[in-house]
């Protein structure tokens, strides 16, 4: 196939001319009152915060999850885009640095930005993944402290790189840490460790557990991010992926408590690209609203 027919082809996968996969439903029934949000995230926009919001509103989102700004003014423009279009926000904060002492501060002031915004909830990037598990407790120990504080849930996100990068070791964090709670991207476990963890059952199990928020994207054995979630070749990442969402939505729907879910499939070169042409596989916006509907239809109330 020549590269301008593969181009045109791969444009019509992105605009869902595809034939599908089908998939099952979930085996249990989801009370009346269960509450689920579905965020749409910015990464990969280059508008404003007023476009942004706009662009979510129509495409059905009920809130955003982006990294809190820097700046004052550009924190309250967000505060007023989202406001205007009546959307929720969940914010991500993180670190950088090298040395622990340093990437706690960054953290920390992140974290008192975000707060102040009073989201629905805060995400952390924290810490890297060689940091000790003494130094990670030091993360633990602080998000702990401004949970309490200000009343609102903060999770840390199971990420490459980060210090629950990996299922066994998130596993042992959860085990000595009981308020632990976790944003659950298991895409970039499946990345670390090759596989779609068949041979990790407890630790993910547990994972599962404690896990209040969810990022959606679906990873595979080679890499965090398949090229496109509706092509038959990806059904059984899918697949797994649909199952360790649907035990969440039953444990939250079972104890009467929301949920809240992130589409993330990223743009390029996150999401594969054509050689030489750097143009993307399939169009990221595109199949996050289809995710979206996704878990709309399959978590609807019954």
């Amino acid at each position: 196939m020549k590269r301008r027919q593969f181009i045109k082809h791969t444009t019509w996968a992105g605009s869902g001319l595809w034939l599908m996969p089908t998939w099952g439903g979930i085996s249990f029934a989801l009370p009346p009152d269960f509450s689920l949000q579905v965020m749409a995230t910015n990464w990969g926009f280059s508008g404003t915060w007023e476009a942004f919001a706009a662009k979510v509103k129509e495409a059905g989102y009920d809130g955003v999850e982006v990294w809190v700004p820097g700046e004052e003014k550009s924190r309250e423009a967000l505060l007023e885009a989202l406001q205007k279009h009546d959307l929720s926000l969940g914010l991500l904060c993180g670190g950088s640095d090298a040395n622990v002492e340093k990437h706690l501060s960054q953290l920390e002031h992140q974290l008192r930005s975000a707060l102040a915004m009073r989201p629905l909830y805060v995400n952390c990037h924290s810490g890297r993944d060689y940091f000790t598990f003494e130094q990670a407790k030091i993360f633990f120990a602080l998000t702990a402290k401004f949970r309490h504080e200000s009343n609102i849930p903060i999770y840390h996100e199971t990420h490459r790189g980060r210090l629950c990068f990996a299922a066994h070791v998130t596993r042992r964090f959860l085990e000595e840490i009981p308020d632990l709670r976790l944003t659950l991207d298991i895409s970039h476990w499946c990345n670390v460790h090759e596989s779609l963890l068949g041979d990790q059952a407890d630790a993910v199990a547990l994972a599962l557990s404690r896990t209040d928020h969810i990022h959606a994207r679906i990873g595979h054995a080679e890499g965090p991010q398949v090229s496109d979630p509706r092509a038959p070749e990806w059904e059984n990442a899918l697949n797994a992926h649909l199952a360790w969402w649907d035990k969440i939505v039953e444990t939250k729907a079972n104890a009467g408590l929301p949920l809240t879910i992130l589409t993330e499939f990223g743009p390029p070169t996150y999401m594969p690209t054509l050689p030489y042409t750097r143009l993307p596989v399939a169009d990221q916006w595109d199949i996050n609203v289809h995710i979206m509907h996704l878990l709309r239809k399959r978590y609807s109330r019954r």
